[in-house]
């Protein structure tokens, strides 16, 4: 918890949530030991995207495709959201749950005007075979490979778009000496550091750290 618990409870409590199919959604994937983007991570997305009403949205990290659904429904009814998972056990459910939101009409889901497509498989293989450009990225996947996927992200980031990447802050461990993390974090402590300065000192990028969830960053390519 990167602020207190008590102003974060606060924060929470003002949110006027996301409706009862998203919140089943939550509730099963909590259940079932599935990480998913935190309350005020989810407010900020939801004001992004009715801010800056992207058209093509990438996403890294479906997990069970609650962020994808979420940031569907907070969409226009003409954007379209490539999500990319890799872990096998979790794109069943995926694939389950955006066909859920399909079947209840939920996410103004229009057959015809928006589609959530999702890519089975590594990023570092999917990233190269995509397309043209995307209004925004959002990055929640395996925190290490940050810095890795960066070039292919700087590629399908047009003048103008957007990157958010969530949980940079690590519990707060990045804002700590490496010797004080346990030896088997340290490499992505090195790299989530790396990724934060390379965020900042980027010519092409302007970028904000928020201590929002587990932190943020919003980055726009200006060049």
């Amino acid at each position: 918890m990167i602020i207190d618990e008590r102003t974060a409870t606060f924060i929470d409590l003002m949110d006027k949530g996301n409706g009862a199919f998203l919140d089943m959604i939550e509730s099963e994937a909590l259940a079932d030991g599935v990480p998913i983007i935190r309350r005020s991570t989810q407010s900020l997305l939801r004001f992004l995207i009715k801010f800056s009403k992207p058209k093509r949205i990438l996403e890294i990290g479906t997990a069970v495709g609650f962020s994808a659904l979420l940031m569907s429904e907070a969409a226009g009814p003409d954007t379209h959201i490539d999500t990319i998972e890799k872990y096998e056990k979790r794109i069943p459910i995926a694939h389950a749950n955006i066909e859920r939101a399909r079947d209840a009409g939920e996410c103004s889901m229009d057959a015809e005007l928006k589609r959530i497509t999702l890519y089975e498989g590594d990023a570092f293989e999917i990233l190269p075979t995509l397309q043209g450009t995307y209004d925004m990225i959002f990055m929640d996947a395996a925190k290490g490979q940050y810095i890795n996927w960066l070039p292919e992200l700087m590629r399908l980031l047009p003048e103008g778009g957007l990157l958010v990447s969530d949980n940079i802050l690590q519990d707060g461990d990045v804002i700590e000496s490496r010797f004080a993390v346990t030896r088997r974090d340290r490499t992505i402590h090195s790299r989530m550091r790396d990724y934060i300065y390379e965020l900042k000192h980027n010519d092409q990028l302007e970028t904000v750290i928020l201590p929002v969830g587990d932190g943020m960053t919003l980055s726009t390519r200006i060049k």
